[in-house]
């Protein structure tokens, strides 16, 4: 990681045929974390986010709910746009792939790319899930013949004459990225290297107009638009201007360090798919690729129809009338209870599970405690100069490690132990029994400022996760104050 290079990240851009579920949520929150975290080492920072709003499903969701394809995709992009505002996730870029910014370089992605001969038409029989919005091959497919992912749901079956994109001839040069660690962690690099191994197909890109007339028009010949991945992924690069003449393509795509955010459903498209494109188009590929588990609810993935799945703007309000921010109680949850890499189990209750033990009977209480001890025995003079340190320490180092590693669950859990090993010793030392007798006062004082200073490094590495809490940490530390009512629930 060269830390004088800009720092662009870019979540993927979830689908608007329904809701954010909590799903995106991980996705995005985490993306920000690491966008704080990279900002605040300094580096120029460029966070890219979105919704993807063309293909078959945001098509079938339209005519289902009596709109227009674009009233549709502006309802349910809204929605995301709404979360990211509760949740204070502060992308730099917001791309829509309706925007007209998007279009015009989607179209210019394609014409390169057909200038250079990799696409070019072809009639094929295709399997095709509307669900995954992909083309599968016979060893994607189970044993009945379902896609794995959408097994609920038939695979449409064509064969018509359409645009291809030639994804064999990339096969040795995306091993290549594979070698040189492209993927994180290493077991999903392992995943997409063995399908890429295995041998590539060519992929349609495109989709005859007269039968999904929503998606962008293949430039030169509007009797087809793309295909929804071919469209989409564009957006990575439309954001920064790429095809317009922006410095910005330059200075954080080409200049930079290029960190993509996905769940394991999108590894073939973002560790392959879009770096053949790249490939093909001559712009540099991805530097990093960090693939995320998914998050299941009771043992079960979640689907709609068993009834499992969690709404982030749910979450939030249940937790509005215990703390001033209950959006931050989504954010560590995000951050803290879901693994970096793995599936995680989570539900309302295991939620509420983490809000008891680490947010209301742990930090919340933690700070109210010990400022009702600091406001009543310290001086200002005692405060100020604690918090003059305060500002100039460092990070952990190990911290800063895992977070440029990624591993944000991981570096969550050692503030969690942090405030822990807090609790102990204020237990331990018993300021709240020696401040009572003259003798004991000084020696109480000391261990009182020696609280605080442990209070403001925790809120001082706690701001990448929960922006607000450790702002009002810091605030309630300089101003001395007691509080009547504690930042997680009453105390």
């Amino acid at each position: 990681m060269n830390k004088n290079k800009p720092f662009y990240l870019t979540t993927t851009l979830p689908y608007v045929n329904a809701q954010p579920h909590i799903g995106h949520a991980m996705e995005f929150i985490r993306a920000d974390v690491m966008c704080r975290f990279q900002r605040y080492r300094g580096r120029d920072v460029f966070f890219n986010t979105g919704t993807d709003e063309h293909g078959q499903k945001i098509y079938e969701g339209a005519l289902k709910e009596n709109l227009s394809p674009q009233d549709y995709t502006d309802k349910y992009s809204k929605t995301f746009k709404d979360f990211c505002t509760l949740c204070n996730i502060s992308y730099d870029g917001f791309m829509r792939t309706t925007d007209e910014k998007h279009i015009k370089a989607a179209q210019k992605m394609w014409n390169i790319c057909l200038a250079k001969g990799d696409i070019y038409k072809a009639k094929q029989k295709m399997h095709y899930c509307v669900g995954c919005e992909m083309e599968k091959t016979d060893s994607e497919l189970s044993e009945e013949g379902k896609c794995p992912d959408h097994p609920g749901r038939d695979l449409v079956i064509t064969e018509e004459e359409n645009y291809f994109f030639a994804f064999s001839k990339y096969e040795k040069a995306l091993l290549g990225l594979y070698e040189r660690g492209l993927v994180h962690p290493d077991f999903r690099q392992n995943e997409i290297r063995n399908f890429v191994a295995g041998g590539l197909r060519d992929f349609s890109v495109s989709r005859l107009a007269v039968k999904m007339p929503w998606g962008v028009p293949v430039p030169g010949d509007e009797a087809h638009v793309m295909y929804v991945w071919f469209d989409a992924l564009t957006s990575y690069i439309a954001t920064l201007g790429w095809g317009e003449g922006d410095p910005a393509f330059e200075k954080y795509w080409e200049g930079g360090e290029v960190v993509q955010y996905c769940g394991k459903d999108n590894n073939k498209a973002q560790s392959a798919i879009w770096q053949a494109m790249l490939l093909s188009s001559g712009i540099k590929n991805t530097d990093t690729i960090n693939i995320n588990g998914h998050i299941i609810s009771g043992g079960i993935k979640m689907s709609k129809s068993i009834g499992n799945v969690i709404s982030p703007f749910d979450i939030i309000e249940d937790y509005k009338a215990v703390t001033p921010f209950p959006e931050e109680v989504l954010r560590f949850v995000m951050c803290h209870e879901v693994s970096t890499y793995d599936d995680s189990d989570i539900t309302k209750e295991s939620i509420m599970e983490a809000y008891k033990a680490y947010l209301q009977n742990g930090i919340g209480n933690q700070v109210s405690r010990i400022l009702k001890l600091t406001s009543t025995h310290l001086e200002m003079g005692d405060i100020q100069k604690i918090v003059e340190e305060a500002e100039k320490e460092s990070l952990d180092e190990k911290f800063v490690t895992l977070l440029e590693d990624f591993k944000i669950n991981e570096a969550l859990h050692a503030l969690t132990e942090k405030s822990k090993k807090l609790d102990m010793y204020i237990q331990e030392k018993a300021p709240f029994k020696l401040i009572k007798e003259e003798e004991t006062k000084e020696g109480a004082k000391e261990i009182l400022r020696a609280c605080l200073k442990d209070l403001l490094s925790l809120s001082h590495h706690l701001y990448f996760f929960m922006p607000k809490t450790s702002m009002f940490i810091y605030d309630a530390v300089k101003e001395n104050k007691a509080l009547g009512v504690g930042i997680f629930g009453r105390v």
